[in-house]
């Protein structure tokens, strides 16, 4: 499968979601069945990394995507030294709350792209309107370990799930450089 050059706004007309396939039936069902809902009723937005070639259905598989939310945590949630800069009210943050790479392009870099994409979609969200934080949250150790290594910290255990955080000021640095 040969990626595209470009992250494309998801479109289930012309992406075949059902060909999808990472090893995690969570991400996997989300794109198949969440996502297109969650962008027509403005829950969040999906961009997909297209492959060039298209399917015999007409469609192109996707060989990477992304999805972004906007959200607020309590600042109790963060470690004290960052809590203590923060309002006593509820803190807005991006949600970074999807990030797959499918099974036929894994081990080639593509996790890392897509990590640097969403982060280059939020800066330039951030400038208009503007958030603490972005936030993950992890479905196991290797996803977290995967974004410990471009530096998200842990922020908490929420069901059972790591959730960590990056701070826009550490965003804007990164693209900054």
């Amino acid at each position: 499968m040969n990626p595209a050059r470009e992250f494309v706004k998801f479109n289930k007309s012309i992406h075949d979601r059902n060909s999808f396939e990472c090893n995690e039936s969570e991400l996997n069902d989300f794109i198949r069945l969440y996502a297109a809902r969650h962008m027509k009723a403005g829950i969040s937005i999906t961009f997909v990394l297209p492959a060039q070639e298209k399917l015999e259905n007409g469609k192109h598989p996707i060989c990477a995507y992304y999805t972004v939310a906007p959200g607020s945590i309590s600042r109790n949630e963060f470690p004290a030294s960052q809590a203590r800069k923060l309002p006593h009210y509820p803190v807005p943050v991006f949600l970074l709350a999807q990030l797959a790479v499918n099974a036929d392009c894994q081990n080639s870099g593509l996790g890392k792209v897509t990590l640097i994409k969403a982060l280059e979609y939020l800066l330039k969200v951030s400038s208009r309107l503007p958030a603490y934080a972005v936030i993950v949250d992890c479905l196991n150790k290797s996803v977290s370990d995967f974004y410990s290594r471009y530096g998200f910290k842990h922020l908490c255990e929420h069901n059972g799930r790591m959730s960590m955080f990056l701070p826009i000021k550490t965003v804007v640095e990164l693209f900054s450089s």
